[in-house]
């Protein structure tokens, strides 16, 4: 299990961020041989990101939910998320190529769906949790006492209370 930190903590990133959540709907469970291949896909693409330092991807999180799985990942930039996308010699290309082939054979079978979130200003709040989220992808720093309301954190310019 992981690290149970009990302090008040909070992420600290300079420069830009992308949050990009990919994920696949499982339409029909009783037919793994539909969703497998989807799902199976993604392992890999996340070690060949994981090698490459100057790849730009920071960190990720898995979930899964009823409907099928959903990676919630961290980059430095639109340009590196677009140029792994784009990327003939990556392993994006060609398991998005077999998608599209598959689709074609089970209309609606599976799934899939991504979000591409520019970041200009985060905030979070981690407490009696591992590091995770976006403090795993940046960095996790306690809360300073300039940094205690969510508002401060935000740095939106607002001191009234506010949650967290």
């Amino acid at each position: 299990m992981a690290r149970i930190d009990t302090r008040r903590m909070t992420h600290r990133h300079e420069g830009s961020l992308v949050v990009f959540h990919i994920g696949m709907t499982i339409n029909t469970w009783h037919r793994p041989d539909r969703w497998w291949p989807v799902f199976a896909a993604m392992p890999g693409m996340l070690a060949e990101l994981a090698k490459d330092p100057e790849s730009g991807l920071l960190g990720y999180r898995l979930l899964v939910g009823r409907g099928g799985p959903t990676l919630i990942q961290y980059w430095e930039s639109t340009d590196k998320l677009y140029a792994y996308a784009g990327d003939p010699d990556a392993r994006h290309r060609p398991a998005w190529a077999a998608y599209n082939r598959r689709a074609r054979r089970a209309n609606g079978a599976v799934g899939v769906f991504h979000e591409t979130y520019v970041v200009e200003r985060a905030e979070t709040m981690y407490v009696s949790t591992p590091v995770m989220g976006l403090a795993r992808a940046t960095e996790s720093v306690p809360v300073g006492p300039r940094g205690d309301r969510a508002t401060q954190r935000l740095g939106d310019g607002r001191t009234r209370s506010s949650a967290a």
